[in-house]
């Protein structure tokens, strides 16, 4: 565990340099020292075969002068080992640097966790808002290693907080924002558990019913094991062996009706038991840091519940397991150990007795950690974005109100910002443009942000405003060959989707791109205008882009509350050139003829 030392706020990327260089200079030293116990230990082991060979070839010392060397090179053999793992983790430590740069500077898309398992094709938003997959939102936050830490924050980035819940995670991570070293330590430790640790079986385990529950049986195994272990020292000392196969007798007899529920203790436990002591590592990380904010101190409570902390109930159980597992040494069968103590029921019994008080306590921890690691998660993304605010939750919306808004996922040198306010007498922007000019770009940058807003996280925008939303949006639909779904079937189905959302507890926003463009204009400017009317009479918020220009003019009628906007471009010497800035009005050229010759259509 390393302490947290003062780290630099204002320049993350310095930061990570100055450490990344120390952590590349600890594994060179580790290596270099490594190498050299490695030949000490080879040189040692010629020392020891030269003193075997004079002392039983030639007769020149006592053989038991060999015990010197045996014991130093078991020394240096353990000591071999805690350098090797030292420098391993160095190694780890390099890579978490490594990656944590690759976010500054824009190389991460493709690196990291994508979180595909969480896409769902019918989330009203996480497809359209690359929430999830290589290059997502997701990939850019997610440094969690245990799979409650990634379920947690695919959970927070597909559904909307309360605004107190929103207010609880801002200040947790703007406490945890700085703490560079606690993310460093929960990586280190999580690698283990991301790739061994199955969290549902450890908590189907946990909460299945006890099996071993009479409590007078332990008691009495206990006194029969002693009894029979008194009743063998006798026999050793001739005393004749009559009474041990009595107690024996009747220990089995004690025992034998609960034979079947020993074995099943004892195979169950063998898997969790591994994946518990991995996890134990890293709650006892956890429980050394000291908490301010309230959110925190709770997860930290959760984790105690008592005075008891939960990393020690896991190192009872993992003592008790390898105590159980000591059996399986061949001095056991040898003496008959095993018999004699009633070992397996007894520490059957023991391990059951854990379950009954720990197990239930287990889905409580392992979610506790989730949010921890969501929450960190968090904090990284703010610590490397220090110019990126928190917005302000306004409880009395529906309001999107951003300043400077851009995009989380594009690369800071080319995130052209724009402003953008819909309130209840700005509900609805319709946005045309030509082709490749940034509008279905902005409605991803207002969606995403709206995410990051609802999940507790800072956003990309110098000042953003936001109450809370369900959003829904219909941006990249994808036809089904193999369920017979067209493009635009598949689009209309979307839109229904959006429009029930629009009946839910909470104001809609909804961002629609080149709606119904997949039919005739007729149909399109008609299927167009009343999705939109009947989503602003519910109250919703919205920005539509579109190529039709007849349907621009839907902004005329008062009731909507609605504006136009655009995208414009440039043309010259053969050309097309795009500022990506949002202007007031309707687009008045179009640039599809210029980009068919431009890639070489005779038009």
């Amino acid at each position: 565990m390393q302490l947290n030392t003062p780290t630099s706020l204002s320049d993350p990327h310095a930061e990570y340099s100055r450490r990344l260089a120390l952590r590349r200079a600890a594994v060179a030293e580790l290596a270099q020292r490594e190498r050299r116990v490695a030949d000490l230990r080879l040189v040692l082991f010629g020392v020891g075969g030269l003193m075997a060979f004079l002392a039983f070839g030639r007769g020149l010392f006592s053989a038991w002068l060999l015990i010197v060397p045996l014991v130093a090179f078991a020394v240096l053999v353990i000591f071999h080992d805690q350098l090797i793992q030292r420098r391993n983790r160095a190694r780890r430590s390099v890579r978490f640097y490594e990656q944590g740069l690759a976010r500054l500077e824009d190389r991460w898309a493709g690196t990291g966790v994508t979180g595909e398992r969480f896409q769902e094709a019918a989330h009203p938003y996480a497809n359209d808002l690359d929430l999830f997959g290589s290059g997502s939102l997701f990939e850019l936050l997610c440094t969690a290693r245990t799979r409650a830490g990634e379920e947690t924050l695919a959970g927070w980035l597909c559904a909307p907080a309360t605004p107190d819940v929103i207010a609880a995670r801002q200040e947790a991570v703007e406490e945890l924002r700085s703490r560079i070293d606690l993310r460093e330590d929960l990586a280190l430790l999580g690698e283990a558990v991301r790739g061994s640790v199955d969290v549902d079986a450890v908590d189907a385990w946990g909460s299945a019913p006890v099996v071993l529950r009479v409590k007078t049986i332990r008691v009495v195994a206990a006194v029969i094991s002693v009894a029979t272990a008194a009743a063998a020292i006798a026999w050793l000392s001739d005393a004749g062996s009559r009474p041990l196969l009595v107690m024996l007798a009747i220990g089995q007899v004690v025992v034998a009706p609960f034979g079947a529920r020993v074995r099943k203790v004892v195979r169950d436990v063998d898997r969790p038991a591994r994946d518990l002591a991995l996890f134990a590592s890293f709650l006892h990380r956890l429980e050394q840091e000291r908490y301010e904010s309230p959110l925190l101190q709770e997860l930290a409570a959760g984790l105690a519940g008592s005075t008891v902390r939960p990393s020690e109930r896991l190192a009872r159980l993992r003592w008790l397991v390898s105590v159980l597992q000591a059996q399986r040494n061949g001095v056991f069968a040898l003496t008959g150990l095993g018999l004699i103590l009633l070992w397996s029921t007894q520490l059957a019994f023991a391990i059951e007795a854990w379950r009954a008080e720990c197990g239930p306590l287990l889905a409580r921890w392992i979610t506790a950690v989730g949010e921890f690691e969501a929450l960190s998660a968090l904090a990284g993304y703010a610590y490397e974005h220090p110019a990126d605010p928190f917005p302000a939750i306004e409880v009395a919306g529906p309001v999107f109100d951003g300043v400077g808004i851009g995009h989380p996922l594009l690369p800071a040198a080319g995130n052209v910002r724009n402003d953008l306010r819909l309130d209840a007498e700005h509900r609805l922007l319709m946005i045309s443009g030509s082709n490749m000019s940034g509008k279905s770009t902005f409605l991803r940058s207002v969606g995403i942000n709206t995410v990051l807003a609802l999940a507790g996280a800072p956003v990309r925008a110098r000042r953003l405003t936001v109450s809370p939303l369900n959003l829904g949006a219909s941006i990249r639909v994808q036809d089904s060959l193999q369920q017979g779904i067209s493009h635009f079937y598949a689009e209309i189905l979307r839109l229904r989707q959006v429009v029930d959302l629009s009946h839910g507890e909470l104001p809609l926003l909804f961002l629609l791109d080149e709606i119904l463009h997949g039919t005739n204009s007729h149909d399109r400017r008609i299927g167009a205008e009343a999705v939109i009317r009947t989503l602003v009479r519910s109250g919703a918020l919205g920005l539509v882009t579109t190529h039709d220009l007849a349907l621009a003019r839907i902004v005329d009628d008062p009731v909507l509350h609605a504006a136009n906007g655009h995208f414009q471009d440039t043309i010259a010497e053969g050309r097309i050139a795009f500022d990506y800035h949002l202007q007031p009005g309707v687009v008045t050229k179009s640039n599809a003829i210029e980009l068919m010759r431009s890639v070489g259509l005779d038009v």
